[in-house]
């Protein structure tokens, strides 16, 4: 099996400050050892973090087209939280902050609101009962 002792998941944005106010009324912190006028480190769980990259330094990383999220989805970025009122509060946040709103889903053995960032990346957050019984989910 393989594992690995830190995830980084790096995401273009089209004005890092206004992304840095964003997350910040979400609740999220930075770390500033890993922050300049190009990206930031978002720490978003003990050795989880989010690069949030001005688009031009992003693109030095690849040869491929950098996609508008706004239009386009190359991924979905999903956190689970440990319950359901903490996945409603931070939808809500996200909302107040300025983001769109997902219709909800409730499939049983998880809950689930997303919503779409300042850039337009979509956010999954959700709870999921471990012990139930996902193959008796609800469409």
């Amino acid at each position: 099996m393989t594992t690995h002792a830190q995830l980084f998941v790096n995401l273009p944005v089209k004005n890092l400050d206004r992304s840095v106010e964003f997350y910040t009324k979400l609740g999220y912190t930075f770390n500033p050892k890993f922050t300049d006028e190009n990206a930031t480190c978002m720490i978003v769980g003990e050795n989880i973090f989010v690069m949030l990259l001005v688009e031009p330094f992003f693109q030095s990383f690849t040869k491929k087209t950098v996609v508008d999220a706004t239009k386009q989805v190359e991924t979905l970025v999903a956190v689970s939280l440990p319950n359901r009122a903490e996945v409603d509060a931070l939808a809500d946040k996200a909302v107040a902050a300025g983001a769109t709103a997902h219709e909800p889903k409730d499939y049983g053995f998880m809950y689930q609101r997303s919503y779409d960032d300042l850039d337009g990346h979509t956010w999954e957050v959700f709870y999921m009962d471990a012990d139930a019984d996902p193959s008796a989910a609800q469409q």
